[in-house]
C-alpha cells in the first residue's frame, strides 16, 4: 500500500474507499448524518460534507438513503481511517442516544403520547420539554 500525503493523526495517506459528495445533487436533507456512525459527515453552508477524511470509513452506509444520489463511493488517496477517533463519535452518539431513550418532559413529567415534546439544551445537557411546560420556561 502506497504512503504519500498526510493525515492528521499519523501522517499518512493511502489509496481506499472513500464517499464522495456531488454538490451540486446535494439538496442538504441531512439524511446521510445518522447512518454515518463514524460522525464524518455534517451539514456545512446547506450541503453536506465530509468533515474528516479520518473518520470515513468508505463502507457506504450513508449511500441508500441520499434521495438525490449525491453520495457515490470512490477509490483515491485519503487520510488513514482512524478507528480510534472513529470510536470516540460513536460512544458520544451512543451517550445522546441513551438521553433520547427518555422522552418524557423534564418539569411535568408527560411523554410524547399526552404532549408534543422538544429538545432543549440545559446547562450542557439536553432534555425534553413539553409544549405546554415550554411558556413557563422562557418567561422566567
Amino acid at each position: 500500500m502506497e504512503l504519500k500525503m498526510r493525515s492528521e493523526k499519523s501522517g499518512q495517506t493511502v489509496v481506499r474507499n472513500i464517499i464522495k459528495i456531488d454538490e451540486t445533487l446535494c439538496n442538504g436533507c441531512g439524511k446521510c448524518i445518522s447512518p454515518c456512525a463514524e460522525g464524518a459527515i455534517e451539514i456545512v453552508d446547506g450541503k453536506a460534507k465530509v468533515i474528516s477524511e479520518e473518520l470515513c470509513d468508505g463502507l457506504g452506509a450513508c449511500l441508500q438513503i441520499c434521495p438525490t444520489g449525491a453520495l457515490t463511493i470512490e477509490k483515491r488517496e485519503a487520510a488513514v481511517f482512524d478507528e480510534e477517533k472513529a470510536g470516540r463519535h460513536q460512544k458520544k452518539a451512543a451517550a445522546l442516544n441513551e438521553n433520547e431513550k427518555e422522552r418524557t418532559c423534564f418539569v411535568c413529567g408527560k411523554n410524547d403520547e399526552e404532549n408534543y415534546l422538544i429538545q432543549v439544551l440545559k446547562n450542557g445537557q439536553m432534555l425534553w420539554i413539553c409544549t405546554k411546560c415550554l411558556p413557563n420556561l422562557i418567561h422566567k
